[in-house]
C-alpha cells in the first residue's frame, strides 16, 4: 500500500480503471497515512469509516463502466467547506460541533464526479491567517523541517490542506484564497495551489471570510493533478451571486501547449528591500526556464502594488467584520449564558473567537464606521481599482505574470505568532491577484540552503487559467522538483 501514496491523481485514476488498485485499496492507505502523520495535526476531523464506503460504491460504479472524473481519489477538505452530516467548524470554538444539514457546491461536485472525503483539514480560524497558527485546533505543521529538526507552519490560512497534501495523508485538498490562502502554503509545503479566477468556483456553502475576495481552489503535487481537481471543482452556480457563468477552458489540452510565443512579464515591483536571496535566484531561475521554453519575458510595471497591501488590510477585516456579525450565540454554535441578550453577545463572541479573529473585526468595525468609511473603506476600495487597472494594462502585452509565491521560505511555529503585522507581510505577493480578481498558480521550483521548498507564482487574465496550467506545466518540468519531506506518511518523526 505505501506504493500507491506516491501515485498522483492521474496516475492513481488510471490504476483503478485498469483494476491494479481499489478505490478501497488507495482510501486505506491514506487512512493509514493520516493516521500516521497524526502528529501534524492537519486533520481535524478523520471521516474513515464514511470514507470506505464511498470508496466502495466508487469500485462498484467503476465496474460497472460509470466511473466519474474523480472516481475513487481520496481527497482532503478544507474545515471552511460545510459537509453534510459532519462537522464544519472553520477551525473555531464559536462553531465547535455544528453539523450542516446541507453540502457546500464546491465539495457536492466533488462527490458527483466519484471524489472520496477523508476527512476535515486544519486551518486558520475563519481563514484568518498567514500560518495556521490560529486555529482553534493548534497549528497544523508543515512535513518539511529545518536541519535542527524545528517544526515549521505550512503556511495559511489552507495549511492543514498544503501540509495533507505534503505529507501523502491526502492525495487533493481543497483550499481557500482571501488573500494568498492557497498560494502561501503551496510554496511553503512544496505543493501545487491555484487560486481560479473570482467566480470560478463557487462560494456557496463555504464560511466566509471576506465575500468579495474569497475563491475556493485545488492542492495537488503535481500541475496534472490540479487541472484534474479543478475541472471537477468549477462551474456555474445559481445559488452563489458571484458566481460566474463562463465556460472552463480544456485544462488537460493546456498541459501539452507550452509556452511558446507567450509573453510572460516581470514586475518590477515585486523586488523588494529585506527579500531573501534565494527567492530571488530562484525567480531569476524561472525567467530562464520560461525562456528557454520559448517565452518572451516583458518587463512590466505594476505601479499600485505597494498599496495592495494595506487596501487588502482595510477591505478584508470590513468584510469579516460585516459577515461574522451573524455569529452571536442565538441560532447556532456557541452560547455564553449570561443575564442579559446584550451580555450573552459579548460573552460569546469574546470566548468563541480567537485573538486574531477579534483583532480583523475591530480593524474592520472601525474603518466602517462613521467618520472613518470614506477615510479608509472608500479611499481602500479606490486604491483596488487601480491596482486592477494596473494589471489590465500589463495583459494588454504580455499573456501571463511571473512572481516569487512567497518572500521566503517556511519560518518555525510560533516566531510571529506575536507580530500581526510581519505575518501580514508574508501575503506581499499574493493579495494583488485577490483584490483584482485574477487567477495565480503557485508551483514548486527549487530547494533553499536549508533543504526547504520554494515556490513560483503565476498570474492570468481572469478565467484563463489554461495560460496558468500551460506555463505550470513549463516550469514543473523545468524544475524537475522531486524532494519529499522528511516527515510524510511512514516517515513522521
Amino acid at each position: 500500500m505505501a506504493d500507491m501514496l506516491e501515485l498522483g491523481a492521474v496516475e492513481a485514476r488510471s490504476a483503478l480503471d485498469t483494476r491494479e488498485i481499489s478505490a478501497v485499496e488507495l482510501t486505506s492507505a491514506y487512512i493509514a497515512a493520516a493516521e500516521d502523520t497524526v502528529g501534524l495535526n492537519n486533520y481535524v476531523a478523520l471521516t474513515a469509516e464514511h470514507a470506505l464506503e464511498m470508496a466502495a460504491a466508487s469500485d462498484a460504479r467503476i465496474a460497472k463502466g460509470e466511473a466519474g472524473l474523480l472516481e475513487g481519489v481520496p481527497i482532503g477538505v478544507k474545515d471552511l467547506f460545510c459537509t453534510a452530516g459532519y462537522t464544519s467548524t472553520a477551525c473555531s470554538k464559536i462553531l465547535a460541533g455544528f453539523t450542516p444539514t446541507y453540502e457546500s457546491t464546491v465539495t457536492a461536485n466533488l462527490w458527483r464526479e466519484g471524489g472520496v472525503m477523508l476527512g476535515k483539514l486544519n486551518c486558520d480560524e475563519f481563514a484568518m491567517g498567514s500560518a495556521n497558527e490560529t486555529s482553534a485546533y493548534g497549528p497544523a505543521i508543515n512535513p518539511w523541517q529545518t536541519a535542527d529538526g524545528a517544526d515549521l507552519v505550512p503556511g495559511g490560512s489552507s495549511g492543514g490542506s498544503a501540509a495533507a497534501v505534503a505529507a501523502r495523508s491526502a492525495l487533493l485538498a481543497t483550499g481557500t484564497d482571501t488573500g494568498g490562502s492557497i498560494r502561501q502554503p503551496a510554496a511553503f509545503c512544496g505543493v501545487v495551489g491555484l487560486k481560479p479566477t473570482y467566480g470560478r468556483c463557487s462560494r456557496w456553502g463555504i464560511v466566509a471570510f471576506a465575500s468579495s475576495l474569497d475563491q475556493a481552489g485545488p492542492f495537488s503535487r503535481n500541475v496534472a493533478d490540479n487541472a484534474l481537481l479543478m475541472q471537477a471543482m468549477a462551474g456555474f452556480d445559481p445559488k452563489d451571486s458571484t458566481s460566474a457563468d463562463v465556460p472552463l477552458q480544456d485544462l488537460s489540452a493546456a498541459l501539452t501547449r507550452g509556452v511558446g510565443g507567450m509573453k510572460i512579464g516581470i514586475p518590477a515591483e515585486y523586488v523588494l528591500d529585506g527579500m531573501d536571496p534565494e527567492v530571488v535566484t530562484i525567480w531569476q531561475q524561472g525567467q530562464d526556464w520560461l525562456r528557454a521554453a520559448g517565452a518572451e519575458l516583458v518587463d512590466i510595471s505594476l505601479p499600485h502594488t505597494k498599496y495592495a497591501l494595506p487596501a487588502y488590510y482595510i477591505i478584508a477585516p470590513a468584510e469579516a467584520s460585516s459577515n461574522l456579525a451573524r455569529y452571536d450565540g442565538v441560532r447556532y454554535g456557541k452560547r455564553v449564558e449570561a443575564e442579559s441578550l446584550d451580555e450573552m453577545y459579548a460573552l460569546t463572541r469574546a470566548e468563541g473567537f480567537g485573538e486574531e479573529v477579534q483583532r480583523r473585526i475591530m480593524i474592520g468595525t472601525y474603518v466602517l464606521s462613521a467618520g472613518y468609511y470614506d477615510a479608509y473603506y472608500l479611499k481602500a476600495q479606490r486604491v483596488r481599482r487601480l491596482i486592477r487597472n494596473d494589471f489590465e494594462t500589463a495583459f494588454e502585452n504580455v499573456d501571463a505574470i511571473l512572481t516569487p509565491a512567497t518572500p521566503s521560505a517556511a519560518f518555525p511555529v510560533g516566531r510571529k505568532v506575536d507580530d500581526p503585522v510581519t505575518n501580514f507581510l508574508n501575503d506581499v505577493f499574493t493579495v494583488p491577484a485577490n483584490l483584482a480578481g485574477l487567477p495565480g498558480m503557485a508551483v514548486p521550483a527549487g530547494i533553499n540552503g536549508d533543504s526547504l521548498p520554494l515556490g513560483l507564482q503565476l498570474l492570468a487574465r481572469p478565467f484563463d487559467e489554461a495560460t496558468l496550467y500551460a506555463a505550470g506545466q513549463v516550469l514543473e518540468d523545468a524544475a524537475g522538483f522531486v524532494a519529499n519531506p522528511p516527515r510524510r506518511a511512514g516517515g513522521v518523526s
